[in-house]
């Protein structure tokens, strides 16, 4: 007769004696592995578990690299790196590697003294940028992140995408409470959860990114007979997009993408180099939201990501051609318009 090595049999209440207790359910969840300086497991179980993740564990920076080495499988990776260290290259370099080896979601928790390493660094499709980021947009991130892994037994309906979107909005809001309460405790040290600064924080005029390098050739206009475009005209434009803020609610006109490409033009007419911390800033927004923007705009083409010749740990982002052409274009036919 052949051996039984089915699972436990249904339970029916009464013990059977000389049967083995049966084993615990699975835990279903992603798993998250946290890489931190000062940050301890128990106060970061309960933003874990709000989330819908399993914390593995939290590991100090020093002991990340071995930490990852022998991590056989994790989901997640929630990395803090506020501040420059000389293991901080190494230890990005290795953990893009690994997500995109593995498939895993990797969010970079920057300041504004590392997001531009971290940017350069950046490799993996699943991979989040964040710079001082606040509640919300932290929460925001550990959420998308769960959703890059499938839930098992749930099969996506697109009419009930409204319903999902719903149930995102409120874990994202329960996350965020809980970092609120978590936040408060004195003795979590870090991250910092205060809004970056913004380019509406500081004095209204308008003031264009420095060179740092010659780039690019001068972009001729469509029309022979138009004038050509200057540098000076469209920081003007972005003056005047500015001063909206004296006279109405600066975030009802939020159009981080067009400020960017703006900026982005004149410093291709000055023949300026722009690093990523530079068009954050010139983007008006909090620096997670700018630099979920460039990502969008290098998706789509519109942007290119162009290394610092100088400093293999830097990257500079410039217009792609099309999109210049199309700037220039657009310039030209809003002038026409105007002297009507």
């Amino acid at each position: 007769m052949m051996d039984d090595f089915s699972y436990a049999q249904p339970l029916t209440g009464q013990p059977i004696i000389g049967q083995a207790t049966p084993l615990a359910a699975r835990d279903e969840r992603a798993s998250l592995l946290v890489i931190a300086d000062q940050m301890d497991a128990p106060d970061l179980a309960p933003v874990a578990a709000a989330a819908g993740f399993r914390l593995l564990g939290v590991a100090a920076l020093a002991d990340a690299p071995v930490r990852l080495d022998l991590q056989a499988q994790c989901d997640t990776v929630l990395f803090f790196c506020p501040t420059m260290t000389p293991l901080l290259e190494r230890l990005l370099v290795q953990l893009e590697t690994q997500a995109i080896q593995n498939g895993m979601a990797v969010i970079l928790v920057a300041g504004w003294e590392t997001v531009e390493l971290a940017f350069a660094c950046l490799r993996g499709p699943h991979t989040q940028l964040l710079c001082d980021p606040d509640r919300t947009e932290l929460a925001a991130a550990l959420v998308a992140a769960g959703q890059h892994r499938p839930v098992v037994g749930h099969v996506h309906e697109v009419d009930r995408e409204g319903a999902r979107l719903q149930q995102l909005s409120e874990e994202v809001g329960r996350l965020a409470r809980t970092l609120d309460a978590l936040t408060e405790r004195t003795r979590m040290a870090s991250p910092s959860f205060d809004l970056g600064p913004r380019i509406s924080d500081r004095p209204s005029d308008y003031i264009g990114m420095p060179a740092l390098a010659p780039i690019g050739a001068p972009l001729q206009p469509v029309e022979k007979s138009a004038p050509a475009i200057t540098a000076a005209q469209v920081r003007d434009l972005l003056r005047a997009r500015r001063i909206r803020a004296d006279f109405l609610p600066g975030d009802l006109f939020a159009d981080p993408a067009w400020d960017m490409m703006l900026d982005l033009l004149a410093a291709r007419l000055d023949h300026e180099r722009v690093s990523v911390s530079s068009l954050c800033i010139a983007a008006a927004v909090p620096p997670t939201t700018a630099l979920r923007w460039i990502r969008t705009l290098t998706d789509k083409g519109l942007v290119e990501r162009q290394a610092d010749p100088h400093d293999g740990r830097r990257v500079f982002i410039a217009l792609a051609q099309e999109a210049a052409d199309a700037l220039t274009r657009w310039f030209g036919a809003s002038r026409r318009l105007l002297s009507a």
